[in-house]
């Protein structure tokens, strides 16, 4: 019951995971191109791609409203960790590392305390690896979701514990995909902005895994 509850509260996590794993399709690693917002378009607004640019470090190419919402600003070209607290910035680098090289599915607990014009928050953070063009795994498919007011901005979150889920037998590297994405677009995620490429057929997978 308490796992049913759980996955209740953080719905956009469940649906960006199930989603990702209908686009592996028998175990590989999904490329960012086959990543289709309109799969995920309930929870676009927590919904973000990233991108490595060091072994710890990722920067948002994408982003959901709720995360600018948390910054007060616009946050698509900066480091994910401009969401978190300093102490909490190392946990979120070796998470990242780990999904990106080992690979696997990263899931963090998140909290941010209340204060001056601000309510307590509690969140998750879903990572989720993906092979870029070149089909090296330099890629995150992610969720960040929190409830509570998000009251004065910027908020800084804190990590209090780390799930990973290895995915064995995936290698690091894989030749090329040939598939076609949709576009970095000029603005975070909106459910308005729907592209008229093909998308491609999904299956629904349910995820009974409380990483």
């Amino acid at each position: 019951m308490a796992r049913f509850r759980e996955a209740r509260r953080f719905r956009a996590q469940r649906l960006v995971e199930s989603y990702w794993e209908a686009l592996r399709d028998g175990g590989s690693v999904p490329a960012r191109g086959d990543v289709d917002p309109r799969g995920i378009e309930d929870a676009l607004e927590y919904a973000f791609i990233l991108e490595r640019i060091s072994p710890r470090h990722g920067r948002l190419r994408i982003a959901g409203r709720h995360l600018c919402d948390l910054a007060g600003a616009e946050v698509r070209g900066m480091p994910l960790s401009v969401l978190f607290e300093a102490q909490s910035r190392d946990a979120l680098g070796e998470a990242l590392r780990e999904v990106l090289e080992r690979p696997a599915v990263a899931e963090l607990a998140l909290s941010a305390p209340a204060g001056l014009g601000r309510h307590a928050l509690e969140g998750r953070l879903l990572l989720l690896p993906l092979r870029s063009d070149a089909g090296e795994i330099s890629r995150a498919l992610g969720c960040l979701e929190t409830e509570g007011r998000i009251g004065r901005t910027p908020r800084r979150l804190s990590i209090l514990e780390t799930h990973l889920r290895p995915l064995p037998g995936v290698a690091e590297k894989a030749p090329a995909p040939a598939a076609q994405g949709f576009a970095e677009p000029a603005r975070p995620f909106d459910v308005a902005d729907r592209r008229a490429h093909k998308a491609p057929h999904l299956r629904v997978v349910v995820s009974n895994t409380d990483d």
